[in-house]
């Protein structure tokens, strides 16, 4: 198995609901099948699918599905970029879970959720800044 993430399928239980916060966050869909929303993530997708398919697509009971400690990251071009992306969270109809501040490592990071409650990170990385025009991050500089 090569090392990447091609697809992020978040389970959701009102896809339209969850779909108007990502569009008011600026993120622009792609065109799908019917019953799934698509963000491209320049070179993954991520997708909401109703939580009810999801489980019927697996072959195992919704309530199996459960809800893993999992957060997905964000990684923001500077601070502001940070304060921007928190300050419209509560707006687009999402949970501010912890200010901006900085961390101990030197870095400045938040956390939200969005309204099915997926945990999300906006942090800025002073030492693994995101290369120009593709929006990938160099870790430790590589």
């Amino acid at each position: 198995m090569e090392q990447r993430v091609s697809l992020i399928t978040l389970g959701v239980t009102d896809a339209d609901k969850t779909a108007a916060f990502y569009d008011a966050l600026g993120w622009v869909r792609v065109e799908t099948q019917d019953g799934v929303i698509a963000y491209d993530l320049l070179g993954q997708t991520l997708g909401l699918y109703p939580l009810e398919k999801l489980a019927e697509d697996i072959g195992i009971d919704v309530a199996q599905l459960g809800r893993g400690a999992l957060t997905l990251g964000y990684n923001a071009r500077d601070r502001a970029g940070v304060d921007d992306i928190i300050g419209r969270v509560e707006v687009a109809g999402g949970t501010v879970l912890k200010a901006p501040q900085e961390v101990f490592w030197g870095g400045y990071h938040g956390y939200f959720s969005d309204p099915e409650g997926h945990v999300w990170e906006a942090a800025h990385n002073p030492f693994s800044p995101l290369r120009a025009g593709d929006g990938a991050f160099r870790w430790n500089g590589y």
